[in-house]
């Protein structure tokens, strides 16, 4: 692991900002994402006009490091981007890709803004944990071990997609013999062939567009094809015929629960194609994972989940359209591994890992929520 440069040294946080000790002008990037990851940081947020910023477990941390210039910004950009990709950055007002330094990999976003450009690096963890460290459902495993369909892993920016998704992947590496596809922007865990053959492709160095690259990959023999988010129809379309194809898919949607990824889907496709693209979804599809995080009693976080599986009584309902009796048929299947976000929220509280409030204010039914717990006091 890299040391930090000794000009860049900061004392530890004092009362929620972090003060550097010398040198603060000059610090390099490097030296500004090696602190967030000693410290155990998710996010770094720089921007010219602007004191460099974290965020720890959900909450922005400020510093007192010095204001950054426009000079600071362009040398941090040319630590991490080719000249190339600086001036498509500076040209286009937009950029997202990725860059590993020796002790961590980071996923670049790049903005213009009101004050100058910015950027946020989020840190990507070198070890993947398992479903066992995570303390995955148990039916995550059993989903990945499946040979074809689809599994959508959903929910908003900062709840954990991508480490519960590289953690059904690591399973399929390490416990089945196929090959397996990723298609990301950016790649973010990095895994290496085990048990079975992994192969990383990412929008825009190895492809350039997801459609593209999903289209090809039906001609590359994957076993399992992970599509690093759906974003449009088009995507959505071609996922949906590599599942049906003998594939195992794994996809992501910014939705906060399964039955909203259900129709979010089907909102994809105009009015007069939603009973063939139902019946499609619904002998296609093998679970919707939905995932937030929340603050613990420890200060820590937990993965909350709305999980739904596709039973026959599910594809059923799915084809005919009625959603709402899909979220009933959620709350009592705990024995087909189905969860529901309030039942999840609950349980955390009735273990004393999460205060009855916090659980309270993430759900999408807190009036439900609240009763229920008041049930149980």
């Amino acid at each position: 692991m890299s040391s930090q440069p000794r000009s860049a040294s900061a004392q530890p946080e004092r009362n929620g900002r972090i003060t550097p000790t010398d040198g603060a002008a000059s610090l390099r990037l490097e030296a500004i994402v090696q602190k967030a990851f000693d410290n155990g940081y998710s996010d770094v947020h720089l921007g010219v006009g602007e004191q460099p910023r974290y965020r720890a477990r959900g909450e922005m941390l400020t510093t007192e490091w010095p204001v950054t210039t426009i000079s600071i910004f362009r040398s941090w950009l040319q630590e991490i981007l080719s000249p190339q990709q600086i001036d498509a950055f500076f040209r286009e007002k937009e950029f997202d890709g990725s860059h590993a330094f020796s002790f961590v990999r980071i996923r670049i976003n790049l903005l213009d803004s009101f004050h100058g450009p910015a950027m946020v690096l989020r840190l990507i963890p070198q070890t993947i944990l398992t479903m066992e460290q995570l303390q995955l459902p148990d039916v995550l495993r059993t989903l990945a071990a499946r040979p074809k369909g689809l599994i959508l892993v959903t929910g908003p920016t900062g709840s954990g997609k991508s480490t519960t998704l590289a953690a059904m992947i690591d399973w399929i590496n390490r416990n089945e013999s196929r090959h397996i596809l990723t298609i990301e922007d950016p790649v973010e865990f990095v895994h290496e062939s085990r048990q079975s053959l992994i192969r990383h492709r990412e929008i825009g160095l190895h492809t350039l567009k997801f459609h593209n690259a999903l289209r090809a990959a039906l001609r590359e023999d994957p076993d399992v094809i992970l599509v690093g988010e759906i974003r449009d129809q088009e995507t959505l379309s071609t996922a949906l015929e590599a599942s049906q194809t003998g594939h195992l898919v794994f996809g992501t949607l910014h939705t906060n629960s399964a039955v909203k990824t259900i129709e979010r889907v089907l909102g994809m496709y105009a009015p007069d194609e939603q009973d063939s693209v139902r019946r499609s979804l619904s002998e296609s599809l093998l679970g919707v994972i939905a995932q937030g995080l929340i603050r613990t009693t420890d200060g820590k976080r937990a993965a909350y989940h709305d999980i739904l599986i596709n039973t026959d009584a599910c594809r059923d309902y799915i084809q005919r359209g009625a959603l709402d009796e899909v979220e009933e048929i959620m709350e009592r299947s705990a024995f087909d591994g189905m969860v529901t976000s309030n039942q999840s929220l609950q349980h955390l509280v009735e273990e004393g890992r999460v205060e009855a409030e916090a659980a309270v204010a993430v759900s999408l039914k807190p009036n439900e929520l609240a009763q229920a717990l008041r049930g149980r006091s």
